[in-house]
């Protein structure tokens, strides 16, 4: 089911990277920015209301306060999404996001942080992270 979820969610990113680039075209990167995140804010009010209600006060007893900036991550990868689907066009945009998405995950776990748990290293997966940059020149090839 994991692996159903991901390609969906990969599906999903590249259609809204799309989208988001093109409303951008029409009006302007922070507008853009700014409806996508109030809209998707409402889309999960709407959901909270219907499916637990889970007090929002335990947001603010989360012991790594730093945590708390998600959202502030997300405008950042909203933004940066549209600026470079506009530039590369989406596959080219989508596979250096995938790269860099791989190669921090890689990281994250090397070294355990934000609470992750820490993995030994492996040169088979540090071979995908390279395989996965050469298919970017592979793919980028004329």
């Amino acid at each position: 089911m994991g692996i159903i979820i991901a390609l969906i969610s990969g599906a999903l990113m590249s259609i809204q990277g799309v989208w988001n680039t093109r409303l951008t075209e029409e009006s302007s990167q922070w507008v853009t920015n700014s409806f996508v995140q109030a809209s998707a804010l409402v889309v999960c009010l709407i959901a909270w209301f219907f499916t637990g209600r889970e007090s929002f006060g335990k947001l603010f007893a989360v012991s790594d306060k730093m945590l708390l900036f998600t959202g502030v991550l997300g405008a950042f990868i909203t933004m940066t999404v549209i600026k470079s689907t506009g530039s590369l066009g989406p596959a080219r945009a989508a596979l250096l996001i995938v790269v860099a998405q791989i190669t921090m995950s890689y990281i994250i776990e090397l070294l355990g942080l934000w609470g992750m748990e820490k993995q030994p290293f492996e040169w088979r997966k540090l071979l995908g992270v390279v395989i996965s940059a050469v298919g970017i020149i592979i793919f980028k090839w004329k």
